[in-house]
C-alpha cells in the first residue's frame, strides 16, 4: 500500500478515493394545483377569525429512462380554518415537481438521497408559490415554515416497518394518517 506523509510528518495509509457526488436540477414544475377560496363562495365568516394552518407533505420519486435521471415530485395540502367555528377559509394542493441528475451516490443511498436532499433544494419555490397563492386569493401570504424532511423519512419508514410487521403478525394495518 502506498503511504504519505500528513503535514505533521507521520505516514499513514492512503485513502480510496470517494466518488464524487453530483447533483443538477434539469428541469422543475408544477405538476398539479389547485386553489379553493371558501370564502369568497360561503362569505365572510362572522365573528373572530383566527386562523389555523395545517400542512400535509408526501413525497414521490421514480427512476427516469435517461441514466442518473429521477423525477422527484412533492404533494403539499395546506388547509386554513379559521378556529373559533373550524369553518375552512381555502385550500392549497400543489403537486411540484422536479427532474434530477444525481451521480455518485451509492445505491443503497440513492432512496434517502431522492427522498430528502430533491425535496429541500425544491421547497424555496415551493414555498414562494403557496404565499403567492394565498396573497393573491386574498389572504396574508402564508410562509411555510421550512420543512424537516430527514424527520418526515425517518416517519415513513417507522410506518412502512409498522404496517409490515403488523402485516406478518395477521393484525389489521391502521390507515396511513397525514
Amino acid at each position: 500500500m502506498a503511504e504519505e506523509n500528513t503535514p505533521n510528518g507521520e505516514a499513514s495509509a492512503e485513502q480510496p478515493a470517494q466518488p464524487q457526488v453530483r447533483m443538477q436540477i434539469l428541469a422543475q414544475y408544477i405538476r398539479d394545483l389547485s386553489f379553493e377560496n371558501a370564502v369568497a363562495t360561503k362569505g365572510a365568516p362572522s365573528g373572530d377569525v383566527q386562523p389555523e394552518m395545517t400542512v400535509q407533505v408526501s413525497l414521490d420519486a421514480r427512476k427516469r429512462t435517461t441514466e442518473h435521471q429521477y423525477e422527484v415530485i412533492s404533494k403539499f395540502r395546506i388547509t386554513s380554518k379559521n378556529k373559533s367555528d373550524d369553518s375552512t377559509m381555502f385550500l392549497i394542493e400543489l403537486d411540484y415537481g422536479g427532474v434530477f441528475h444525481v451521480e455518485g451516490v451509492p445505491q443503497e443511498q440513492i432512496h434517502p438521497f431522492l427522498m430528502i436532499e430533491c425535496p429541500r433544494m425544491l421547497f424555496p419555490f415551493v414555498r414562494r408559490i403557496v404565499s403567492d397563492l394565498s396573497r393573491d386569493g386574498g389572504f396574508p401570504p402564508f410562509n411555510m415554515d421550512p420543512v424537516d424532511f430527514v424527520a418526515l423519512y425517518r416517519q415513513e419508514l417507522a410506518r412502512r416497518a409498522q404496517a409490515q410487521a403488523q402485516a406478518e403478525s395477521g393484525a389489521p394495518a391502521n390507515q396511513k394518517l397525514s
